[in-house]
């Protein structure tokens, strides 16, 4: 019953209870709600309900740009992340697909690694001490 699919608007609450699950606030709120309506947000589904999620935008230098991955914190390790970086870039609009994280978030630069996107750069300053890391893939 796994399934990958866009979001829609009535999934809103599940997504926000397992954002404020990982960063422990409701502040992307508005941002998920927007990324839902645009049609720019994707979801995994299993029998126990969404199980994470990937917000993405394509005007990143007119390329896409996945800016967001959250799993659910009980479905971590599962490849949750992996899967739906893998049908975005099935579904991706554009060839050049890039994403980041933080260098000190090493989980996410192995499900990066794993999902063949390679470094691609950083950019210091975002977050005082702890550099961005650009990742690319081509489709």
């Amino acid at each position: 019953m796994d399934y990958l699919m866009y979001a829609c608007i009535e999934d809103l609450h599940e997504l926000i209870t397992i954002d404020q699950q990982v960063i422990g606030s409701s502040t992307r709120l508005d941002l998920i709600e927007k990324a839902i309506v645009e049609e720019r947000c994707i979801i995994r589904k299993t029998q126990n309900g969404i199980a994470g999620f990937l917000i993405f935008t394509t005007d990143f230098f007119e390329c896409s740009f996945i800016s967001l991955v959250i799993v659910k914190p009980t479905e971590r390790r599962k490849g949750i992340a992996t899967s739906l970086l893998a049908h975005f870039v099935e579904l991706a609009s554009t060839p050049k697909i890039f994403s980041s994280t933080n260098q000190s978030n090493t989980n996410m630069q192995k499900v990066f690694d794993t999902a063949g996107f390679i470094r691609s750069g950083f950019i210091e300053n975002l977050d005082e001490g702890d550099p961005e890391i650009i990742y690319f893939k081509l489709r």
